[in-house]
């Protein structure tokens, strides 16, 4: 029972991802299709879970199995592990199911012990190499496997470099390494209470249980969270023979992508370090070169890398992460997966593609993530800033970020948790500043490349990023930093633009992003295969304006009570509201009757023959009044008092002020057949407007209401204008099939409808209880940002399902801010909506959701 979760990279079969892990799965499909991969096995994700099952333990049969496999790998190299005569060693990698870069453990050089070391000097002639790869076997294995803290090895090691002013270990002499390994050896039994193990089986079991461990660590549950990832999936461990790029400046390490991850042009983007290991590219201890130089320094390993990485392209199908590591001239590939990328690249890469014959259409589609177009359009820095730029560095995730500098992860959290925008500013980073990445508007660091663990999680996440960034300093103890000798406190507001590498200090205009080129052909495809439409929420001409621009296919909410409260129009609105007779209600309605008027004009112009559905005023009347203690009379207060209500949500508002307060709807409506009378005076076509009626609960009120609605219109005779009503309200969803003698359309007001249904308010509930909810999983989501499918989502169907069954062939529509969230569209494709209506600057997404929609069923 116990082989089923060990697998050879030779004969996997046909396991998937699921079981082998990601890292794993590519490992084992490169070794079978020839790739030069260092021989290995797979520990699967189903020992990860029964790990966990057991209470932290796996039989004495798992592991005699494990240590079998060992043999074979034994065999394979003719190598013994941890032997006295030319060693075999190897590495423990993690590999979830899907990429998680950083997140969790890693130890190199398992097997080496103080005998160990001395058969590896002498099998590879290279004293330096050996010992340099000890002390790194030392250090991960006491801060991964006995949480050592890298503070207590950072202390011994900054002190043998000062004592031979070196800047990094590999500038150490060997009797410097011989002497800093054992320096880190009592620097572990201090700390541990015992020494370093010279057992090389107890070093790879233990190594292998703490892989396993860090799939529940702090970093990589933070990082789950932020991704949606599962933490049911586990995660695999690999074991693979070392190879070495520390064995002198004819060997090295490094990272590649097929792609330019941050652009998605096709060229071969990467970088590598020679006479080192892996871990120092990523870490960004180093500043690497780029990996283009290897052609001078490497050219046969260089040639061998373009052609497997074509290949490995050309096999997945997609943008390939690949690590590598050369040894004495001969490269070798040590993992490949589909890389992390920037939704510009995403966009890029899905496009290019298609038009390469890779993939198709359909697949292009389902290849980007629609909530990541929200980066695309993330606000850029113009050429033409006028500020000056202090220092830069390498753009390393694009797009501009505004913020208050923090010095660490914590400090960025809890700044974050106060409403205040930040920039992570460090060094350099390392996994478990991962809450501070999710809390920051960008990240800047000191050290690292293109391929280093904050480039690579910033991408990942779209967030801003530049990484080595010249003559910058951090000093955490004094916290502040200095660019060029100059002293800026932790907290001073910096810009930093991710596409460029510039720093500045201060807050420059940014611009809007552009939507062009790739962007438009995948959201064209998109448009092809989706059934829902997409319209916007859509209050002014200017969000008219930018809802065209985006892809609208018109307005499915007008929120009119927006178009109170610009400065001109509030006092007149609160004029209306305060008075206590109809004549006066009349005399300031008809103040506010051009001002509507003009702003229902300029959105028809904007829209031309595209729909707009325009909701009458919806909400409470003391919305629109300043508070009592600010009242300018005695008179006014006690008007004020008059209007308070004890759940104004579900008070005094939508469908009850027009029929309390008809004049109120009477003028909207008037305003709304000026506007259309106008526009068809000008143009000779009648825009397409439609009035929407709000929180209507009973068959009476829609009744009444239309009535009042049509004779106006009838009044200023404008035709075929659609009368329908808002669904907010669990007794509207039930009773949908009396609603259609009076309706002629209906739209899911999700927003209200959640609140009703569950009953949360909004603004107390994400102020309170909802973050407890979510991170308790109580609440997978939160159901005002992903619909309640099995609540709310019941009561929709339930509504669609009794118009239809009444053989009534009604447009329904959702036009909360669920209308622009990937997984409520997926749910309203499948329950016969027939569009959805999001704020402008999520069309894009919502565009794009609708058709990976349709594509999946």
């Amino acid at each position: 029972m116990t082989t089923e979760f060990i697998f050879d990279f030779r004969s996997t079969g046909s396991t998937g991802s699921d079981v082998l892990g990601g890292k794993g799965f590519g490992l084992a499909k490169m070794t079978q299709i020839g790739i030069p991969v260092p021989p290995g096995f797979i520990v699967s994700t189903d020992a990860c879970k029964t790990y966990y099952e057991q209470g932290g333990t796996l039989s004495d049969d798992f592991w005699e199995a494990f240590d079998l496999q060992l043999a074979v790998l034994e065999s394979e190299t003719e190598k013994q592990f941890g032997g006295s005569d030319d060693p075999l060693l190897v590495s423990v990698r993690s590999g979830a199911p899907i990429s998680m870069p950083g997140m969790m453990d890693t130890i190199l050089n398992i097997g080496l012990n103080d005998d160990a070391v001395e058969a590896l000097a002498a099998s590879s002639g290279n004293r330096h190499f050996a010992f340099d790869s000890y002390r790194r076997l030392v250090q991960m294995y006491g801060e991964v496997v006995e949480k050592i803290d890298k503070h207590a090895f950072d202390k011994v090691l900054q002190l043998a470099l000062r004592g031979e002013n070196a800047a990094s270990p590999i500038e150490l002499s060997e009797r410097g390494l011989e002497e800093l390994t054992a320096n880190f050896k009592r620097t572990f039994t201090k700390e541990v209470g015992k020494p370093f193990p010279q057992d090389p089986y107890e070093q790879v079991h233990r190594c292998v249980m703490a892989v396993f461990e860090s799939w529940h660590g702090k970093r990589a549950q933070a990082y789950r969270e932020n991704e949606g990832i599962p933490n049911t999936l586990g995660t695999a461990v690999n074991v693979q023979t070392m190879v070495f790029g520390n064995l002198g400046e004819n060997s090295g390490t490094g990272v590649c992508f097929t792609r330019n991850p941050s652009t998605g042009r096709k060229e071969l983007y990467g970088e590598f370090l020679q006479s080192a290991q892996g871990e120092d590219v990523v870490a960004g201890i180093r500043t690497p070169e780029p990996v283009t130089e290897m052609a001078r320094i490497f050219p046969t390993a260089y040639n061998d890398l373009l052609k497997h990485t074509e290949a490995l392209e050309q096999y997945n199908r997609d943008m390939q992460d690949i690590e590598f590591t050369i040894q004495q001239g001969e490269l070798f590939v040590l993992q490949t997966r589909n890389g992390k990328r920037t939704a510009q690249a995403a966009v890029k890469i899905a496009v290019d593609m298609v038009e390469e014959g890779l993939i198709s259409e359909d697949e292009a589609i389902m290849r980007v993530d629609p909530a990541d177009l929200t980066h695309l359009l993330l606000p850029q820095l113009p050429e033409n800033h006028g500020m000056d730029i202090v220092a830069t560095g390498l753009g390393a995730s694009p797009g501009a970020a505004v913020g208050f500098i923090a010095l660490d992860a914590d400090i960025a959290e809890q700044r974050a948790q106060k409403g205040e925008h930040v920039i992570l500013v460090r060094p350099e980073t390392s996994p478990d500043d991962i809450h501070g990445f999710i809390a920051a508007q960008g990240i800047l660091t000191a050290k690292g490349g293109l391929t280093s663990h904050a480039a690579v999680v910033a991408r990942g996440m779209g967030k801003p990023c530049i990484t080595g960034c010249e003559g910058l300093d951090v000093d955490l103890d004094a916290r502040h930093i200095s660019i060029f000798g100059v002293i800026y406190d932790e907290g001073t507001l910096i810009t930093i633009d991710g596409t460029s590498g510039s720093v500045i200090i201060g807050e420059p205009d940014l611009v809007e992003a552009s939507n062009e080129g790739e962007l438009d052909v995948l959201l064209g495809w998109a448009d092809s295969k989706r059934r829902l439409k997409v319209m916007a929420n859509a209050d002014t001409p200017v969000d008219a304006r930018n809802a065209k621009r985006f892809g609208a296919e018109g307005i499915g909410l007008c929120r009119t009570e927006h178009m109170f409260f610009g400065e001109d129009r509030l006092p007149k609105m609160q004029t209306m509201i305060l008075a206590n007779n109809v004549e006066i209600r009349a005399e300031a309605l008809e103040e506010l009757l051009p001002i509507q008027t003009e702003d229902f004009y300029e959105i028809f112009k904007e829209l031309g023959d595209s729909p707009v559905i325009i909701r009458l005023l919806d909400p409470p009347l003391h919305e629109f009044l300043p508070d009592k203690s600010e009242a300018a009379s005695v008179e006014i207060a006690r008007r004020i008092e008059e209007l308070s209500e004890t759940n104004p949500m579900l008070g005094m508002r939508g469908c009850r002020l027009g029929l309390v307060y008809p004049e109120i709807y009477e003028m909207q409506v008037r305003a709304i057949a000026d506007a259309s009378t106008k526009v068809h005076e000008e143009s000779g076509v009648w825009p397409h407007a439609q009035i929407m009626l709000p929180m209507v609960g009973f068959i009476s009120e829609m009744i009444q209401l239309r009535k009042n609605v049509q004779a106006i219109l009838d009044e200023r005779t404008v035709p075929d204008v659609p009368i329908g009503m808002m669904i907010e309200l669990p007794r509207t969803c039930v009773v949908a099939e009396e609603m259609t003698q009076a309706a002629d359309f209906f739209s899911f007001g999700t927003n209200d409808l959640t609140q009703t249904t569950l009953g949360f308010s909004r603004d107390d509930a994400e102020n309170t209880f909802m973050g407890k909810y979510t991170e308790d999983g109580i609440l997978l989501d939160n159901p005002f940002e992903t619909l309640d499918v099995s609540g709310v989502g019941k009561l929709i169907n339930i509504a669609v399902d009794s118009v239809e069954s009444g053989g009534h062939h009604m447009s329904f529509g959702a036009c909360g801010e669920h209308g622009g969230d990937p997984a409520s569209i997926e749910f309203f494709h499948a329950a016969g909506l027939d569009y959805v209506s999001c704020s402008p600057f999520r069309i894009p997404i919502a565009r794009l959701a609708a058709a990976q929609a349709a594509l999946s069923v």
